[in-house]
């Protein structure tokens, strides 16, 4: 295995470049379902879209122990002790396997009742609750994906997440074109099809990762040890990611509820809305990547003490991402016609989500200093600001001015991206004050505990 000085001396394009491919292969993959299905029916996109919004609630979840595993694991290799970061493997793997399973079961038995809750227009309904039981029956999967996933990359082998991930895409795209539309003489399945090609996509995935994983860190993977009960470890791991899963799962719920008022414009504006986040994914991927890039780096920095090198990788990196994804919203705005065209041939849609992408222009600057600020703070073990900045500004800005400009005011969609837009200026700009104040120079873990020694 590398060493953890040579994964310091990387640069952030060497590391940054596989998680962007990775990223916008399961983009990819989400755009596949949605553009396959957008030639079976536009209410079968409806139905997958906010099925996907409850199952992302149900992943980010998940993120309670990955994102402690990505942060204490960069860390403790930054700092040299690879046995301590083994052992957090260990049990990021364990607790979210068992973790896994009881949410697979709440969405296979309850999901049908979110849906209903959430009054989901009865056009779409059965599709729906099929997508949300087959796919959340195996969510347990996505969770051990997630963490070999965190546990390869704090490691640096961003590449061999990013192959597994190419594999994942050929099975789920080859499955959904003969399940969707019923080749070589099967049944024609839309949804159910979709439904089917995710799961199996993701299996052959898990197995897969899990082989490179153990070939990779068999050194110091300490499967044993897990019978022994390491509590401690288990306590590191949730001290961490339980703040940091805290913003992500405040922004799946805050975006549950702006779902819940598009729900009320009708089938067709939250067709739209699909869409529109579908292509805007594309926009803010380099952030994305970025961001996750930048956590890396800085994890190893601050967990060997290198307060410097830290401070000006971020900032670089806040103006690469925002300078970018800029000129990228720019470019799919300008285009934003032709691609519509590629989903629908609705004239309102296409109307309706042109004015959206022009909106996301604006939004995007504070987007990207929110993912790559947001990364760097975690990395360094500021994990609790974000969140606390997150809840209020996600619930107070975002959910309340999306009410008010998109229902009350009657801009609809147009005044839900206005909301959004606010949201996400706010808490960047927070954010890169907070990174500024210098905070984090004492918090990352290996840092607390050589003080207390």
């Amino acid at each position: 295995m590398p060493s953890s000085t040579n994964k310091r001396n990387m640069s952030l394009f060497a590391i940054t470049w596989p998680i962007f491919i990775e990223i916008l292969l399961h983009m990819v993959m989400g755009n596949a379902d949605t553009l396959m299905l957008s030639q079976y029916s536009d209410n079968a996109v409806a139905a997958v879209g906010i099925s996907n919004q409850i199952i992302s609630v149900v992943i980010v979840m998940f993120g309670f122990i990955t994102a402690g595993t990505g942060i204490l694991v960069a860390q403790q290799l930054g700092a040299g002790n690879l046995e301590k970061a083994g052992k957090a493997s260990v049990v990021s793997l364990v607790t979210n396997l068992s973790f896994g399973l009881l949410l697979s079961t709440f969405l296979l038995l309850g999901g049908g009742y979110v849906l209903k809750m959430m009054n989901v227009p009865e056009e779409i309904m059965e599709d729906a609750r099929l997508y949300i039981q087959i796919v959340g029956a195996f969510i347990f999967i996505q969770a051990l994906l997630m963490t070999l996933g965190a546990i390869l990359r704090s490691h640096g082998y961003t590449k061999d997440s990013m192959y597994v991930t190419i594999g994942m895409n050929i099975i789920n795209i080859v499955g959904n074109f003969i399940l969707i539309f019923g080749v070589f003489g099967l049944p024609a399945l839309g949804v159910t099809g979709v439904a089917i090609s995710t799961v199996a996509s993701r299996l052959l995935g898990f197995v897969v990762l899990f082989a490179v994983v153990y070939k990779r860190t068999k050194d110091h993977l300490c499967f044993h040890q897990i019978w022994k009960g390491p509590k401690k470890e288990l306590k590191q791991l949730l001290s961490i990611g339980i703040p940091s899963a805290g913003e992500h799962l405040s922004y799946n719920t805050s975006q549950m509820a702006i779902t819940y008022f598009v729900v009320q414009m009708g089938t067709e504006a939250l067709t739209t809305r699909v869409y529109t986040q579908n292509i805007t994914m594309f926009v803010f991927l380099f952030s994305v990547a970025v961001g996750q890039g930048n956590q890396i780096l800085i994890g190893h920095f601050t967990g060997g003490g290198e307060w410097e090198r830290a401070n000006k990788r971020c900032i670089r990196s806040i103006w690469l991402a925002a300078g970018i994804s800029t000129f990228i919203a720019v470019i799919v705005y300008l285009n934003s016609s032709i691609i519509f065209s590629l989903f629908t041939d609705n004239s309102e849609i296409i109307a309706t989500g042109s004015v959206l992408l022009l909106i996301n222009i604006f939004l995007e600057p504070g987007r990207a200093f929110n993912l790559v600020v947001i990364n760097s703070l975690r990395a360094a073990g500021d994990v609790r600001f974000p969140v606390y900045i997150g809840i209020l500004s996600m619930w107070g800005i975002a959910v309340m001015l999306s009410y008010a400009f998109g229902l009350e005011a009657g801009l609809a969609l147009a005044g839900i991206w206005i909301a959004m837009t606010a949201d996400e200026w706010l808490r960047g700009l927070l954010m890169i004050w907070r990174w500024n104040k210098g905070h984090w120079r004492s918090m990352s873990f290996t840092q607390k505990k050589s003080e207390q020694a």
